[in-house]
């Protein structure tokens, strides 16, 4: 096991022997740690804590630190955290509290740039990349492969669908659907379109984006149509196409409502 001679490693904690602690880092009581991870100097992992296999975990980190709370009372809540995650300078991520989940996930793969955090209860799927001082709110749902652009704020409770790109500098107060582009701010927050480009990369096919594209135009560009009445009509029109039929379910499903308001995309 290398861990450097000034780390303090809490002989309660587990840390598989291919992990690397850099100088100065902390790992408390109850942290496990899986193989091949890189702990950075003066990382802090701490709480019940469970960490995968490969990641990367930076300095001046806090990664399982207590939820910012005040209900929270210092009861037994994790972090789970899984594999492949590259991890950031001074990122923090907190442990659920008993109101919520009493777990907060993060899933494989993600990229999570510096000054960013992620609050108690949150659930992050997988890579998912999260730019420069991006803040998730408490019990925020993340879908698969989403793009959170630079200082943007998500509020609690918020869910933002797969493969869908969030503009730096937004504040988004409503669940934001899977597959789409958005920026803005609260009662300014726009759909501008389907992320194509990041649907491309991701392998969905033509014939599929094309489908995605004319549900975006029945849903966010007929304001003749009441809400419920555009999912119908995307339903009807658009069978037998499961990322439309995800799409539409999203909507069905929001407690919070869902961003519809369509920006400028020059899309016709």
């Amino acid at each position: 096991m290398n861990i450097h001679p000034t780390a303090v490693v809490d002989p309660d904690a587990t840390v598989h022997p291919s992990t690397t602690v850099g100088p100065y880092a902390v790992i408390e009581k109850g942290v496990v740690i899986g193989a091949d991870c890189v702990i950075c100097p003066h990382a802090v992992v701490t709480g019940h804590t469970t960490i995968g296999a490969r990641n990367t975990i930076g300095s001046f980190t806090n990664i399982g630190g207590p939820p910012q709370d005040l209900k929270y009372h210092n009861e037994d809540t994790r972090l789970l955290i899984g594999d492949d995650n590259q991890i950031r300078e001074y990122v923090s991520i907190h442990r659920g509290t008993p109101g919520g989940h009493g777990v907060t996930t993060v899933g494989s793969g993600n990229l999570l740039m510096a000054y960013t955090h992620i609050a108690h209860d949150c659930v992050v799927g997988n890579h998912v990349i999260m730019a420069n001082a991006a803040t998730l709110g408490g019990h925020v749902e993340i879908g698969e492969r989403v793009i959170i652009g630079g200082l943007t704020a998500v509020h609690q409770f918020t869910r933002i669908g797969d493969y869908a790109y969030i503009g730096g500098m937004s504040g988004v107060s409503k669940d934001v659907p899977p597959y789409v582009i958005m920026a803005g701010i609260r009662n300014q927050m726009r759909v501008t379109g389907i992320n194509r480009i990041g649907l491309r990369r991701a392998g969905f096919s033509a014939e599929t984006i094309k489908k995605l594209m004319q549900a975006y135009k029945i849903i966010f560009r007929s304001p003749e149509l009441l809400l419920q009445e555009a999912l119908t009509k995307a339903l009807d029109e658009i069978p037998d196409c499961e990322p439309v039929a995800r799409l539409v379910n999203f909507f069905r499903t929001s407690s919070r409502s869902v961003v519809r308001m369509a920006g400028d995309d020059g899309e016709e």
